[in-house]
């Protein structure tokens, strides 16, 4: 008897089709069996999770002893890491179009190969110019490349229940953000920073290529399914808001950089306050093991506050999401003022956690929610190229202001601003969600 998980009225026998069945051996045969689509999100969680070499939560544990081994200055180790993630905004948005052009699932296996490559040229990495090319390649790879092709997959599988499938997913995320940072600290205690990297990246191989290659799959159209299980397809062809139908009105029109331009702010700063947390809390008398430490509740409270919005946002769409998002991050700025001891700064870190969780949940939905499912590669790998340029950019001012006036307060009190200029600049968007939803075509590997 067929697997229930892909017997549907459009089930045909394809290749894609057979693939799926042997893929589906891990669930039993039976009526009423789950949808495929949460083995899709089960993947994308081992995806989200692996992209933590890449992710300035992991690197800031490195900081310091980069720098005591290289003798380069924390400003130009920050401008260094500032040019390399840069890049990296480049790169995401053309692996977003390859991820449109030949699906997300063959796209992830190549960039979690190279970026366990790049981990090992971060590890062997000498001199100005090799840092700055391993910078590079870890952040194209790990901050860019590797989370958005897990969001366009479980993108592909999911409609009406897109929020509470990104939520789930998400966990990869917030798993990433309480293992890693003491994973790589006791590595580097163990074993020394460079050998650490290594490790990391042996880890990204294992966990990402065997998923990837046995289990996802693009789309539910490519195996005979529909997203969210149903029995229908969604409608065709996709409208959008403002008669945006085509992928050069929608990136130069006003409303577009309305919304994308608000959803950098978290990145800009929670980026800038991670990157240079062990000198923020050394300036307050806490150790680097504190620093490691406080990840855990920040990743606690990026879960739980994932969970509630992804299943909020299914109900009340992403902005009122993001401005409850900004107001949490504005609070963790006033917050991180009164850090004097660890308890402070456990709650400092599960504030800034909290904002991250919905913001999360915002940025991995809103382009879908509003665009729909064709060519959402090319649209969401705009936006998040903008973002990830703008958190390349946030460290570095950050660093700059500490240099010259000594103290880190400066920098985070200018950036306070950040959140209520962005619950402004959202409420003028004008955009309404796409009025059907269309499955995304990729030639299949």
């Amino acid at each position: 008897m067929p697997h229930p998980l892909l017997v549907r009225p459009r089930a045909r026998a394809s290749r894609e089709v057979r693939e799926a069945r042997i893929a589906g051996w891990l669930l039993r045969p039976g009526s009423g069996g789950p949808f495929y689509g949460w083995m899709i999100v089960a993947v994308g969680f081992l995806i989200a999770f692996s992209s933590g070499p890449g992710q300035s939560y992991t690197f800031s544990v490195f900081l310091d002893s980069i720098i005591e081994d290289t003798g380069l200055s924390r400003t130009t180790i920050s401008a260094l890491y500032a040019v390399g993630t840069g890049v990296s905004a480049l790169m995401v948005a053309y692996v977003s179009r390859l991820s449109d052009r030949f699906g997300p699932r063959l796209v992830v296996i190549f960039v979690a190969g190279a970026l366990g490559v790049a981990c090992f040229g971060m590890a062997f990495a000498q001199g100005f110019i090799a840092f700055f090319i391993a910078f590079a390649a870890l952040r194209a790879l790990g901050q860019g490349s590797t989370p958005i092709n897990a969001t366009l997959m479980v993108a592909q599988w999911f409609v009406v229940h897109r929020g509470r499938a990104m939520a789930v997913m998400g966990f990869g995320f917030a798993a990433s953000l309480a293992f890693m940072p003491p994973f790589a600290r006791a590595l580097i205690d163990t074993l020394g920073w460079r050998e650490a990297y290594m490790a990391l990246g042996v880890l990204v191989w294992l966990l990402v290529i065997p998923a990837s290659a046995l289990f996802a799959r693009n789309t539910p159209e490519e195996v005979g399914l529909y997203p969210d299980g149903s029995d229908r397809a969604p409608l065709e062809p996709v409208t959008v808001g403002e008669g945006e139908r085509d992928d050069r009105r929608v990136l130069t029109s006003l409303s577009f950089w309305l919304l994308s331009l608000p959803l950098t702010t978290s990145p800009f700063v929670v980026t800038a306050l991670v990157f240079h947390q062990t000198g923020i809390f050394e300036a307050r008398g806490l150790s680097a093991t504190v620093a490691a430490g406080v990840f855990v509740p920040f990743a606690v409270t990026t879960a739980v506050t994932s969970a509630v919005a992804g299943l909020a946002i299914d109900r009340v769409g992403p902005r009122p999401l993001f401005v409850l998002a900004m107001l949490i991050l504005l609070a963790g700025l006033g917050v991180s003022r009164l850090i004097d001891g660890a308890v402070v700064a456990t709650l400092y870190a599960g504030v800034l956690g909290a904002s991250s969780g919905v913001q999360r949940i915002v940025q991995s939905t809103i382009w879908a929610h509003y665009y729909g499912r064709r060519g959402l590669g090319r649209v969401q790998g705009s936006a998040t190229s903008i973002m990830i340029m703008m958190s390349a950019i946030g460290p570095l001012p950050l660093a700059a202001l500490e240099g010259v006036t000594g103290s880190y307060t400066p920098g985070i009190l200018a950036m306070a601003a950040m959140p209520i200029l962005s619950i402004v600049g959202v409420s003028f968007a004008r955009v309404a969600p796409a009025t059907v939803d269309a499955p995304q075509e990729t030639r299949t590997a």
